[in-house]
């Protein structure tokens, strides 16, 4: 396999900021990139050597589409995975593997896997309709999610007492244990085919309250030593188990008691590792492109202290976007806005994020509230 030849394609399922990232890496590496996404106007359109308007849930689209690259990947695990079965039976390399994609696709799956193979997680309970989810309140507090087509914090919702039961999913779902934890924590690991890994330095996240979305993080996370090297441990184990070949990011809680639980696993690059493309040595997206495509695992030392702020529509605003603030933020040193292309807006909607980086933390910290303050996604 040459990917740097002139013969050589790469399929990407998805065509959102993640792929448009990922063709951005790929660019430095003279890799042909071919997309396929249901959005016509997906962000990736434009980028793309070749661009295919499909649904990624159809069978035939996703089989077709996979038929005419060398190596296919992902940037969302909502795909067909039959279709990808199918492919990776008849020759064509798949990465991450469909079985991977399985297991996360269903987060019941996922946390019996973590269950199963003794990867620390919060207490669950497996729920089939909204009845059974009443049979256990004395589980309560806990967080109700959908085993099915969650993403971004939808199909994901807080049960506390007896008088949020009106709102509990019918569907298959499962009930996780609240826990009181310290910190949210991520580790972003890469393996390649030959079982080589490596990971990212720890991360530490900070969520919107109502709407389980990323608002900013901090790279490295403030964690000692012995946690850092506990949490780089448990998201090897993960990769390890499931024998994945990509990239896989692993969302953690660190309780106050001192424990790294694991939360959620996407196998793929992911929203806690934008601010590598300017803070290390190596991307995130990079890092997948040589585990996918059998090169070097890179460097992931880190160049400076970093934040990352998501760039979310506006409360109240939806249509064509517009970016007030802009100008005061790129006159700023060390702040450096990624805009993802996508032309209209919608409350919460991730439209770009803005990496930070300082070699000061009360600095980076000033500049990441003045980052949220100043900079708005609104319509006009």
């Amino acid at each position: 396999m040459n990917p740097f030849g002139s013969q050589f394609k790469l399929g990407i399922l998805g065509g959102g900021q993640l792929g448009r990232m990922m063709i951005q890496a790929a660019v430095d590496l003279n890799t042909h990139i071919c997309v396929m996404d249901g959005d016509a106007d997906a962000p990736c359109r434009h980028l793309a050597h070749e661009f295919v308007h499909g649904s990624l849930s159809d069978f035939e689209a996703v089989y077709r589409f996979g038929k005419t690259v060398d190596v296919l990947t992902i940037e969302i695990e909502h795909v067909n995975v039959d279709a990808l079965d199918q492919l990776q039976a008849e020759g064509v390399k798949v990465y991450p593997q469909p079985g991977v994609i399985r297991v996360i696709q269903d987060k019941r799956e996922q946390k019996q896997f973590y269950q199963k193979h003794g990867i620390p997680t919060a207490d669950f309970i497996l729920t089939d309709n909204a009845n059974a989810v009443a049979a256990h309140v004395g589980f309560f507090p806990a967080f109700q999610k959908l085993g099915k087509h969650g993403y971004d914090g939808r199909g994901v919702q807080r049960m506390v007492t007896a008088a949020d039961l009106p709102k509990a999913f019918a569907e298959p779902s499962l009930l996780e244990k609240a826990v009181d934890f310290e910190k949210e924590i991520a580790v972003i690991v890469a393996r390649t085919v030959g079982g080589d890994m490596s990971t990212f330095p720890v991360v530490e996240l900070v969520f919107h309250p109502v709407h389980n979305l990323v608002e900013y993080l901090f790279a490295p996370a403030n964690i000692p030593v012995a946690i850092e090297q506990e949490a780089r441990r448990v998201a090897c184990l993960v990769a390890e188990k499931l024998g994945i070949v990509g990239l896989l990011a692993v969302e953690m809680f660190l309780t106050k008691d001192g424990q790294v639980l694991v939360n959620e696993s996407a196998p793929r690059p992911h929203n806690s590792g934008h601010h590598t493309i300017r803070a290390n040595h190596t991307s995130q997206f990079e890092q997948h492109l040589r585990a996918i495509l059998g090169l070097p695992l890179g460097s992931t030392d880190t160049l400076s202290l970093a934040a990352m702020v998501n760039l979310l529509g506006e409360p109240g605003h939806s249509g064509e976007a517009y970016y007030e603030g802009m100008n005061q933020v790129l006159q700023t040193p060390g702040v450096y806005p990624h805009l993802y292309g996508k032309r209209f807006t919608k409350p919460f909607r991730k439209m770009g994020h803005v990496t930070i980086l300082d070699n000061d933390f009360d600095s980076l910290r000033r500049k990441v509230t003045m980052v949220q303050q100043t900079l708005k996604v609104t319509s006009r």
